[in-house]
């Protein structure tokens, strides 16, 4: 057994702190922009703390099952934020991105290491498991900074487009009023009413556009969809869309049939809301000169409202993600969906409207029969979510309209 003295990797960081914190330092100043406006205090902020939090992890006891579900990333989660938590804070709030962010953890590592090995080949003794322990709670760190980061842009990114899509309102809905008054003078010429036509039905795609943006926001900052639950046919609302995307759309031939008990408890604006996305969906990408059908059914305790047409057959792959509007917009390389520019919201809000009645949208396509959405709604109200009333601040928001 040799005699040199052990060196141990909690003891080595303890002692050391200094020169760590000066090496972690040095590089955080070779990010920029960010860090060339900081002092050292704030290149260093939480640094030390997490040196310590590790210093102290390396020290305990830890089982094998402990052990596996570290490096599995499944370390018990603490009630206050931790150190790592707070750096990720910190540092996106200096407008570091989340690459410069994950390359600090990266530093630190090497610094670690490279200075202990320093000191263990100039005579010490060392323990090995300490390098691997001493990985594990490098990235937990760096698991828990990244977790924060990510949600943080997140809900800073969503709440920017409610502000923004809440913001453009006003503005439309001038255009749109204004549009309207040109539309109803007599002392006006053909020409410019046809002007006046297309600013208004522009602004009207440009309001359901906004309108989704909302709704896409409002779900994603958790708190839900608002309904005004009232009694209804889905059979009268399908038909009042009808007629409106026929106005629009007169080359189009829709067909309604309904069957059975139709009435229930619902929001009859948001029904609307998703029967028209899905009748736009389908006006947009239907096969010319084919009809749009629209069956509603009731069965025990739902009502059904499919909506089939013929166009392109929609590969298998695809249907599972059909109505999520990020992984359709990164599949085209976030240039939108390829067909006008489109995000894709619109599947998306019918699906979370489906959900808020406590029911479910799915979609089949073949060559043979086309492409069919159906939604299903439960006449049940207590099968619906709970969280689908608005937050107070959306609440303020829909007073404005």
């Amino acid at each position: 057994m040799s005699g040199r003295p052990i060196l141990r990797l909690s003891d080595f960081i303890r002692s050391r702190m200094e020169p760590i914190l000066e090496a972690w330092e040095a590089f955080a100043k070779t990010i920029h922009p960010p860090a060339l406006t900081m002092d050292s205090k704030a290149l260093r902020n939480h640094a030390s703390l997490m040196l310590a939090a590790i210093a102290d992890d390396l020290e305990k006891t830890q089982t094998e099952e402990q052990e596996i579900a570290k490096s599995e990333g499944r370390a018990p989660s603490h009630a206050d934020d931790t150190a790592a938590e707070t750096h990720a804070i910190a540092r996106l709030l200096s407008g570091f991105s989340v690459e410069q962010l994950a390359s600090e953890y990266r530093a630190l590592r090497s610094s670690v290491l490279r200075l202990w090995a320093k000191e263990w080949k100039e005579g010490y003794e060392t323990n090995v498991d300490d390098i691997t322990r001493f990985n594990e709670a490098i990235d937990q760190a760096l698991a828990e900074s990244l977790a924060r980061y990510t949600k943080l842009l997140d809900q800073s990114r969503n709440l920017f487009l409610a502000i923004l899509g809440h913001d453009l309102r006003n503005p439309l809905g001038a255009t749109i009023h204004g549009a309207q008054i040109m539309l109803l003078a007599e002392d006006i010429d053909d020409r410019h009413r046809k002007i006046a036509a297309r600013i208004y039905n522009s602004g009207q795609r440009m309001s359901k556009l906004v309108a989704d943006l909302l709704d896409y926001t409002r779900t994603h900052l958790g708190s839900g969809l608002p309904l005004e639950i009232s009694s209804a046919n889905v059979g009268d609302i399908a038909q009042r869309v009808i007629d409106e995307i026929s106005t629009s759309h007169p080359d189009k031939v829709i067909t309604l049939k309904t069957s059975g008990e139709l009435n229930g408890e619902w929001d009859k604006e948001r029904i609307a809301q998703a029967i028209s996305n899905l009748l736009g969906n389908a006006v947009q990408h239907g096969a010319t000169g084919e009809a749009i059908k629209v069956e509603i059914s009731a069965s025990r305790g739902e009502v059904h409202v499919a909506i089939n047409n013929k166009g392109p057959l929609i590969p298998e792959e695809k249907l599972h993600t059909i109505f999520d509007p990020l992984v359709r917009l990164v599949a085209n390389g976030g240039e939108g969906s390829g067909q006008g520019g489109s995000m894709g919201l619109g599947l998306y809000i019918v699906r979370e409207v489906a959900s808020a009645h406590g029911g479910s949208v799915t979609a089949s396509s073949s060559t043979a029969e086309g492409t069919t959405f159906t939604i299903r709604l439960p006449r049940d109200p207590s099968r619906r979510p709970a969280d689908h009333q608005a937050s107070p601040q959306v609440r303020h928001w829909e007073g404005d309209k």
